[in-house]
């Protein structure tokens, strides 16, 4: 009886580790850049079963493992987007991780903290600080998530691909407190509708005033315009965006795959005709799966071996 007790529990581990949805708080000792605040988190799910996370201040990493014998070693961490405002929690995060896993891709849905000059000494560098903390904690715990750790990728949608972006430009500069061999940069990014610039004529106005208030310096603007940070060290980067995208102009997705060609960094992408913003894993317009293609290029660039 006892051994049977025994294989149970160890079936019931194995399966809960195979669904891999543990929830990690991002940091074991205090949040870095954060006030004293009460935990004011909010989440709503509306009638199309889409989850929305409001007030976020204690970022966490939720992980979906792979099954053992499909697992390719490849991670990514996923960015949902939401205007620096809420967090597309479900459509762009949770579902986005299940089909990477059965890809064979280990994922790590990011919760990060809002920008919030309540919850936050200095807004600007709390979600960048909390994208870096989890390609850091990914690549801690590479073999016991069963990850190859120079196969750390991110991916992040709209405001989210901002986010991603940022991690992929600025890995130079740390925003967190890490020791000096500590690699922040992704291996990898996919760019889903993103938001690259914040020059006036382009920007999506909502998420930069979220991020850096109604009238930031024109330095600033800069600084947080993607497509102007990119060298010849930004990650290979898979993009995709509709032409007809009101919300979050395509010209964001074209600045930066020019900056990208510039800069000779390996880039593919998918654009469709229509479908507007913010449509997650499929865009009802086309029968294209652009996550097929991703999986495409992914096997193509060697990520998944």
């Amino acid at each position: 009886m006892k051994k049977l007790l025994t294989l149970f529990v160890t079936i019931t581990c194995f399966a809960l580790i195979s669904c891999a949805q543990t929830v990690f708080p991002l940091y074991t000792d205090s949040i870095p850049n954060s006030r004293q605040v009460p935990d004011e988190e909010h989440s709503d799910t509306d009638q199309r079963g889409i989850q929305r996370i409001s007030n976020v201040s204690r970022p966490t990493l939720t992980i979906y493992l792979p099954p053992a014998d499909k697992a390719t070693g490849a991670a990514v961490i996923v960015i949902p987007g939401g205007g620096y405002r809420i967090l597309a929690a479900s459509h762009e995060g949770s579902d986005v991780a299940k089909r990477f896993n059965e890809m064979g891709v280990a994922a790590f849905v990011l919760k990060y903290r809002l920008p919030s000059d309540v919850t936050m000494i200095n807004k600007e560098i709390g979600p960048v600080q909390d994208a870096q903390r989890a390609i850091q904690l990914v690549r801690e715990k590479a073999r016991e998530w069963g990850v190859d750790k120079n196969r750390v990728g991110i991916i992040g949608f709209s405001a989210g691909g901002h986010l991603a972006s940022t991690a992929g430009t600025h890995f130079n500069h740390a925003y967190i407190d890490v020791g000096k061999k500590v690699n922040l940069r992704p291996d990898f990014m996919i760019l889903i509708y993103p938001v690259i610039s914040f020059a006036d004529s382009i920007t999506h106005m909502g998420s930069r005033e979220n991020l850096l208030g109604k009238d930031p310096s024109a330095e600033k603007k800069m600084a947080y315009s993607n497509e102007l940070q990119v060298n010849k060290k930004t990650p290979p980067t898979y993009l995709v965006h509709a032409e007809n995208d009101s919300a979050v102009k395509v010209q964001n997705m074209l600045l930066f795959a020019t900056a990208l060609q510039k800069n000779k960094v390996p880039f593919d992408f998918y654009l469709y005709e229509k479908g507007g913003h913010g449509f997650g894993m499929n865009n009802p317009t086309s029968d294209v799966k652009w996550m097929d293609l991703v999986q495409e290029w992914m096997g193509k660039s060697g990520w998944l071996k």
